[in-house]
């Protein structure tokens, strides 16, 4: 059915008032579908429902970006919500301003855009639902609706059908689990699987969200989800007839840790119910890659806003892992150590109850650790201490538990050996985060997950892992494939490793990782004990004391995938800019633009004279005047990078 008359009317009267007189319509209805454009009129994006199945597409700039491509939901009998349905009306809509989020890459997220959303009906089951379409400035999204049944009040699916057709000159830099970025094509996608992959995994040549998209016609893409609740976890796989089609994963992402045998039930059906909104499937625009790294507010401005209420009490910060052996001094020399370093947190991981990653008891520390103690002399000090928990102990006893950490005084927890994937274990993540968050705790989760959102709608949810991380030594190309790949979908607890024989970086590389991977709670001197860094005066760890884990302005300066990357931040009137280069030594000469009017004292930690190993090259730091006109060569070692800090003068 093709929209009424009184559709049509609102509609241009929408775009008219978001585009104001005389301007481009934001949303218009043509012989080829529903068309959004984005307030600044770069991406345009098309819904049609004329043919047999709805179609999404979209262009930047005039250039491809989605080729058409088929939209729908499987129901459980097997049979595809959305060939064949009817359109009943639609409904255009637009946002303006910008919002405040509790913190995050920049202090305010644009969230100015325009909507359609195409009311649906399946004749064949009497199935309502509806298909909106968001396009804000540099980011297309779709979603579905369930709006009625026949009978009931929930519809039982089996998977769901959104596909991505791009340019045969497409590239993807995609991965799965904590497995390496890799290039391919959409027809070749087959990252390689992480070992620890487990038996009750969901096989095939699946990739993880989020992935990055170079065209090949100067337009780079990145996918990814936003708002998945009570949904299962979405990945991609190679359509047999071209692109990329989703998958609805119906085991965990990886089932490893105590209780987490090969037999852990599939979920091959889930249920909605009316009213449910899917997750947003999101796709990303820019003419650059370095332009996909300021659009890093997309996934959270479409996640639904705070539940939690008041949580200006949640502090973030850097936190220090405590080593094993555990023992009640060594730990409050740990907090003495952070204390020193500007840490605003302390934590025990593995093993400080029981075995730590069985189903011994989490209530009761081992018997060298007086946890009260630590907990009461590093909240003295302004310091929180946060504590490791398996899976499996939280399934048992999590409202206990939360009481019982509450009057301890705990800051937060490190969930370990998480499952993501089916619905249920989407649930069960989001239980978790909000008990704790009830319970004024921080939570950040570990193993195989991936972000969507989720930290705008429990802003107790500081970071998660989901990477192949920095404990892993990774080359320097990773480090610099990350930076355009998954920190953009939402904080990344990378684990930032410094001055360790196994990094196959610079040590000022290193401390660049403060900037280029964005993590309210970031971990540093993941394998170091405090007498590690008594020996000697250590100068340049005056970076990592200074630097915010949040931020109010994020700038990407330059980069290419593969090859290197700039990006700047700023905390009130200071910046902090980290750079990265792969194997290759690399200069740069860095435009200072961004710092505004003013004068300026640049702090640089720099690589030295070239080493080997790459870890063995030592900081060498620098200061010098510099205003917005001044230029500063940067001279990086292969493998190496440059830290830099801005100080007004």
């Amino acid at each position: 059915m093709k929209p009424t008359r009184r559709d049509m009317v609102a509609l241009a009267v929408m775009s008219s008032a978001a585009t104001g007189a005389g301007a481009k319509a934001a949303t218009a209805k043509g012989s080829r579908g529903h068309v959004v454009t984005s307030p600044d009129g770069r991406l345009k994006a098309t819904i049609d429902v004329s043919g047999g199945a709805p179609k999404w597409s979209a262009t930047y700039d005039g250039k491809p970006l989605l080729l058409p491509s088929e939209l729908g939901l499987w129901l459980a009998e097997g049979r595809l919500l959305g060939e064949g349905a009817k359109l009943t009306g639609s409904t255009p809509e637009s946002f303006e301003g910008d919002w405040r989020p509790a913190f995050g890459q920049s202090e305010r997220y644009d969230q100015s855009g325009r909507q359609v959303t195409l009311h649906m009906v399946d004749p064949k089951a009497g199935i309502r639902f509806d298909i909106v379409l968001r396009v804000l400035n540099g980011a297309a999204a779709v979603r579905y609706v369930l709006t009625g049944l026949p009978k009931g009040a929930k519809l039982a699916l089996m998977g769901e059908r959104t596909r991505y057709r791009f340019p045969d000159t497409a590239r993807l830099y995609a991965s799965r689990d904590e497995g390496d970025i890799h290039v391919s094509t959409q027809a070749g996608l087959a990252p390689l699987e992480h070992p620890d992959l487990t038996g009750s995994s969901d096989k095939g040549h699946f990739a993880d969200l989020p992935i990055t998209v170079d065209l090949g016609n100067g337009v780079f893409g990145f996918m990814a989800e936003s708002d998945r609740l009570h949904y299962p976890r979405c990945m991609v796989r190679a359509h047999e007839q071209g692109g990329l089609v989703t998958y609805l994963m119906r085991y965990p992402g990886r089932a490893t840790g105590w209780g987490g045998e090969d037999d852990t039930p599939e979920e091959a059906t889930f249920e909605i119910e009316i009213g449910q909104k899917t997750p947003w499937r999101v796709l990303l625009a820019a003419d650059s890659a370095k332009g996909l790294i300021e659009l890093h507010h997309v996934v959270p401005t479409l996640a639904t806003p705070n539940q939690l209420g008041d949580v200006s009490w949640v502090k973030p910060g850097h936190a220090f892992r405590i080593m094993k052996p555990y023992s009640t001094q060594a730990s409050l020399k740990a907090v003495d150590f952070a204390q020193k370093r500007n840490i605003a947190y302390v934590l025990f991981d593995a093993h400080w109850y029981g075995d730590g990653t069985d189903a011994s008891d989490p209530t009761a520390p081992i018997a060298a650790l007086d946890l009260q103690r630590v907990i009461d002399y590093a909240k003295a000090r302004n310091i929180g201490v946060l504590v490791y928990i398996d899976r499996v102990a939280v399934t048992k006893a999590l409202a206990e538990m939360c009481r019982l950490y509450q009057r301890w005084g705990l800051a937060g927890v490190k969930l370990g050996f998480m499952w993501e994937g089916r619905q249920s274990d989407v649930d069960f993540i989001t239980k978790v985060v909000r008990a704790f968050g009830e319970h004024g705790m921080v939570v950040n989760l570990h193993d195989n997950l991936r972000p969507a959102g989720l930290e705008r709608t429990l802003p107790t949810y500081l970071t998660l892992e989901g990477v192949k991380g920095n404990e892993q030594f990774p080359a320097a190309r990773h480090h610099v494939n990350l930076a355009f790949t998954r920190p953009i979908a939402g904080p990344i607890d990378y684990t930032i490793c410094y001055a360790q024989e196994r990094n196959q970086t610079t040590n000022a590389h290193q401390l660049a990782l403060a900037v280029t991977c964005y993590s309210p709670l970031t971990l540093l001197y993941w394998y170091d004990k405090p007498e590690k860094y008594e020996d000697k005066a250590w100068p340049e760890l005056e970076w990592f004391d200074a630097c915010p884990t949040t931020w109010d302005e994020t700038r990407a300066i330059a980069g290419e995938l593969g090859e290197y990357v700039i990006i700047a931040r700023r905390k009130g009137r200071a910046w902090y800019l980290g750079a990265l280069t792969n194997e290759m030594e690399r200069r740069v000469d860095l435009d200072l633009g961004f710092l505004g009017q003013g004068r300026w004292t640049a702090v640089r930690y720099k690589d030295g004279d070239l080493a080997r190993p790459a870890n063995r090259t030592r900081v060498v730091i620098e200061r010098q005047a510099v205003d917005a006109k001044t230029r500063l060569r940067l001279q990086l070692n292969a493998a190496g990078g440059q830290a830099i800090r801005f100080e007004p003068t």
